[in-house]
């Protein structure tokens, strides 16, 4: 598959351009709002084609689908023109501001025929699987789960703190410990949020709420741009605990692993180091190639856009709120 990449992002050129690169499949063409900005990304990571705008990489470069890491207000707008060429569509998570515009955005590119997946790539590390598969299968019943991700942002003029762009640290991280606690205890009934602003920015630089399900199981959530890095997730269980440090972006050279405890034995499983960009783009390519569902599929968006919407409409009213199920 050859790839356009919208945009010079970071994560694009740190991560899901090498990821690419890692795989069978190819980076053809790159394009950003400057042109020479394109073309320095391109030259040094070896892109053949550089555009000075997006539309005309839609038109004119040989590529098959568009990987597209711009800002969250921008995602369904440029997803949809990538659409509108017959390009399959790789878009950074969240996938769109709310559930409705995600909705929308299935609906649209369903209705040109092309692929849409949301890249959450942490799904795709071994460690992940590993983890679900030892909660679902080894632990008993599971009440409570624990996911946290926070970083301190230090530039005041970064684009996660602009409202105008969908910014906020609900949706750039807080997306993260939503996915890790659905992906442990499936969809919520309601949620309940506070979040802080303590930029005076316009959008929640600091987000704690709680996942609550009908049957008592309950989830926290914590994420934030102040302070130091965490990445963690801990589930308890009746009779033991699972807990993975550094869960969501451990760095591709990087081993990780995740501990775990069944009536009183405990176990600590090591994974070796694995580019989970890589892997998420080769399983997007394989849905593609095969004219599969892709492994992050419609209803797994959905429902980690129902719960992120939830537990903003809290934080906004005070109250809580409960979690529409799926028509």
């Amino acid at each position: 598959m050859r790839f356009g990449v919208i945009s010079t992002a970071k994560i694009a050129r740190k991560d899901v351009i090498p990821g690419i690169q890692r795989s069978d499949h190819t980076v053809a063409a790159i394009s950003s709002r400057s042109r020479d900005r394109a073309s320095e990304v391109a030259e040094t990571l070896g892109i053949d084609s550089a555009f000075g705008d997006y539309e005309t990489m839609f038109a004119e470069a040989d590529i098959d689908a568009v990987y597209n890491p711009l800002p969250n207000a921008l995602h369904a707008e440029w997803s949809q023109r990538a659409a509108d060429h017959g390009l399959d569509v790789l878009c950074e998570k969240p996938l769109t501001v709310d559930t409705a515009g995600a909705v929308d955005l299935f609906d649209y590119c369903a209705e040109q025929g092309v692929t849409l997946m949301e890249a959450f790539m942490y799904q795709f590390h071994p460690r992940t699987r590993r983890a679900r598969d030892i909660v679902e299968n080894e632990l008993g019943e599971v009440h409570t789960v624990d996911a946290s991700f926070k970083f301190s942002l230090d530039d005041s003029s970064n684009i996660r703190l602009d409202p105008e762009l969908a910014g906020g640290s609900l949706m750039d991280v807080g997306c993260y410990a939503v996915s890790a606690a659905r992906g442990f205890l499936g969809e919520p009934d309601r949620a309940f949020a506070h979040a802080r602003d303590s930029r005076d920015s316009g959008v929640d630089t600091n987000l704690s709420g709680v996942l609550a399900y009908d049957d008592g199981r309950v989830a926290s959530i914590s994420c934030g741009f102040d302070g130091p890095r965490r990445e963690h997730y801990r589930v308890e269980a009746d009779d033991g605990w699972l807990e993975a440090p550094n869960c969501f972006g451990p760095a591709h050279d990087q081993s990780v692993s995740l501990t775990y405890s069944v009536d009183g034995r405990e176990v600590t499983e090591t994974f070796d180091p694995v580019d989970h960009y890589q892997l998420q783009v080769e399983a997007f390519a394989d849905a593609v190639e095969n004219g599969e569902t892709p492994p992050i599929d419609q209803a797994e968006t959905l429902g980690n856009m129902r719960a992120m919407d939830a537990l903003a409409r809290s934080a906004d009213t005070g109250e809580p709120v409960d979690i529409a199920s799926p028509e």
